[in-house]
């Protein structure tokens, strides 16, 4: 069961709403050499729309491959993972994969984006795979670029921009298909003080704005703060 530290404003539940995120008893090993190795032990909790949660712990807790379940990158080994009412434990390769490009946006702590392509057409890159016409598509990834703070960046290639820039460019490229969940994999580690601030203040007024689940995996505790309720890995279990 995950630990609540429920900031001010923190979401609940609607009257009658599902949860977007219900997570139960979920396990996952691997098998290396023969070996049989347990990552993930009965992991349960929920998540809903429009809230933060940080997901904590320490190195080999598990916590990336929660979050690499949670994106419908793995599956489980056990339990059950429903997502905006869908069981994806149930789902084959094609439909998990479209519910994936239509649900889920990554932000990732290298930023991962395209050296030699401008902001703009970084951000656009989801929604070419997603069939979005062009002119929509330019539209689109010129207003998220300026909602969040860099429409004085739109041609600039990432070797132009600093770390910050390319980590509001990577979370403007996770918004491009509106998502309904934005995971976040220890994205202001590779950041100073002010840009990691900058970077989880644009998460939390995305989560609010757009009604969508964020779940950041970190490592700082002031990142973890800012979240509306945290969730602790400890060998795999959660609390």
């Amino acid at each position: 069961m995950s630990v609540d530290t429920a900031a001010p404003g923190a979401a609940t539940s609607r009257p009658g709403s599902a949860p977007l995120l219900d997570v139960r008893e979920v396990t996952r090993h691997f098998t290396v050499s023969g070996t049989r190795i347990d990552v993930l032990h009965d992991c349960t909790f929920q998540v809903e729309r429009g809230e933060v949660v940080a997901i904590v712990g320490q190195s080999g807790s598990g916590k990336s491959t929660l979050l690499n379940l949670l994106g419908l990158l793995d599956r489980p080994s056990g339990g059950t993972y429903t997502f905006d009412g869908v069981d994806t434990t149930r789902l084959g390769e094609g439909p998990r994969s479209r519910l994936r490009g239509e649900g889920v946006g990554f932000v990732f702590q290298q930023f991962h984006l395209l050296e030699r392509r401008t902001a703009l057409a970084n951000v656009g890159v989801p929604m070419v795979l997603g069939g979005v016409p062009l002119l929509r598509r330019r539209a689109r990834a010129r207003a998220l670029l300026e909602a969040v703070g860099l429409e004085h960046r739109l041609h600039s290639q990432p070797h132009q921009l600093s770390g910050g820039e390319q980590q509001r460019v990577a979370l403007a490229r996770a918004l491009s298909r509106e998502p309904a969940l934005i995971l976040a994999d220890e994205p202001t580690g590779a950041l100073d003080a002010a840009s990691s601030t900058m970077i989880m203040e644009q998460l939390l007024e995305q989560a609010r704005i757009r009604d969508a689940a964020v779940v950041v995996v970190t490592h700082d505790p002031k990142v973890a703060a800012r979240a509306d309720r945290v969730v602790e890995l400890v060998e795999g279990r959660t609390r």
